[in-house]
């Protein structure tokens, strides 16, 4: 029988197919397994692990490598755990099992917006605008997931065997298709598979002996043979080639090791493009608590920090105390809404650049706010890559602005 992964949307009914097929198919639970067995071997909590994979990084993480270590310790044993048949798994981790592992059949559930919506409603009681906010954090942080792994979006089709949309399913129908596949040929344990979840287990091991060392490549093994691709750039490579191959070759299994040059192997500019390109103050207006500090943490690990307030008033007291260059400014708001703030900041600071980033807005709203002078005018939820080149264009201007009034010193000063 295959080993079973589930990744779920939420209010997508995940909870419920997972207990009945564990129970039809007769499958052993990973969920739980998988957080007591890293807890009990590196003393790491299910709160962390879980942090780690809503892709939320430690304040220091640059300094203590959490986010890496603990992505390396879920490897290192969810690679032991699934060299076992009747296996299921609930969990964002099961996205991190390498598709070569083909006896691993891999599920995605999931429905459209407006019936995730309706259900949490029903469920919970909840407002539709609070259903709206909660459904949007989920996917931020399944976004930033699956961003993280293989730079998709966290329902693309390449990363699943199935995708159930369950707007157009009933429990009972999704699961009858994961029990009809898992029992399928295409998913039974072969010799090849087998070696291939062999493969992986060494290959995390690898990885983790990599990661404690400060040092975070990518590692895959075929036969003992470990590859390591070098994508961050450093200067002495021979000298580096040398560490990882020593650290590697510590590691019981290991037969040969080569190194590699990945792709984002390049060499930085003399003067950092981001450094260039990005502006140095930004500044977050949104009254939904959750989504802006997860906004905000998205925008770190791009190496743009921000400030974040809550309503329009205290934006309009922010922007008097320390100016920012970009305002990223939520319509709906409490108090003073965000077209007012919009016209206040553009009328007493008409260089700082607005980016509106709503999930209630209208035609006429748009066309309102362009005419108050915003930057650009976005819809939740984004894509946080649209959202950091808008930014990276309103920085542009702002830098062409400063150099316009420069060149108009200057000759203010030859005059």
């Amino acid at each position: 029988m295959a080993v079973v992964t589930v990744f779920s949307g939420s209010y997508c009914g995940g909870d419920e197919i997972v207990q009945q097929v564990a129970e039809r198919l007769n499958l052993n639970r990973l969920d739980e397994k998988l957080f007591t067995e890293v807890l009990r071997r590196y003393g790491v909590s299910a709160e962390k692990l879980i942090s780690t994979m809503a892709g939320r990084i430690p304040l220091m993480n640059k300094i203590t490598r959490e986010r890496e270590k603990n992505i390396a310790y879920l490897k290192v044993v969810l690679a032991e755990l699934v060299t076992q048949d009747n296996q299921l798994l609930h969990d964002f981790a099961g996205l991190l099992i390498p598709r070569t592992v083909t006896y691993v059949m891999r599920v995605c559930v999931i429905a459209n917006f407006n019936y995730r919506v309706s259900r949490l409603m029903s469920v919970e009681n909840k407002s539709e605008k609070e259903a709206q906010k909660i459904i949007r954090k989920d996917d931020m942080e399944l976004g930033a997931w699956t961003k993280f792994l293989y730079e998709k979006s966290p329902y693309d089709e390449s990363l699943f065997d199935i995708i159930i949309p369950m707007q157009d399913t009933s429990v009972a129908e999704a699961v009858d298709i994961i029990c009809e596949n898992a029992g399928k040929d295409a998913v039974m344990t072969t010799p090849e598979s087998q070696k291939a979840a062999e493969d992986f287990k060494l290959a995390t091991a690898v990885n983790l002996s990599l990661v404690e060392a400060g040092l975070d490549e990518e590692v895959t093994a075929i036969d003992g043979l470990i590859t390591i691709k070098i994508n961050k750039y450093v200067l002495r490579l021979e000298q580096y080639r040398k560490k990882l191959k020593q650290i590697a070759s510590s590691v019981n299994g290991v037969r040969e090791i080569r190194t590699r040059i990945g792709p984002k192997f390049t060499p930085p500019p003399i003067i950092p493009s981001e450094k260039l390109s990005m502006p140095s103050k930004i500044l977050l207006v949104d009254d939904e608590k959750e989504f802006v500090h997860t906004l905000s943490e998205r925008l770190e690990a791009r190496n743009l920090g921000s400030s974040i307030v809550y309503d329009g008033e205290q934006a309009l007291e922010s922007v008097k105390q320390d100016e920012p260059e970009v305002m990223v400014l939520d319509l709906k708001m409490p108090g003073i809404d965000g077209l007012e703030v919009l016209k206040r900041v553009k009328r007493e600071h008409p260089n700082i650049e607005v980016i509106i980033l709503t999930g209630h807005g209208s035609e006429r709203e748009q066309a309102l706010a362009e005419e108050l002078g915003a930057f650009a005018y976005l819809h939740k939820p984004v894509d946080i890559d649209v959202l950091t080149d808008t930014m990276k264009e309103a920085y542009k201007k702002i830098n062409e602005m400063k150099e316009e009034l420069k060149r108009k010193q200057q000759d203010d000063e030859e005059q």
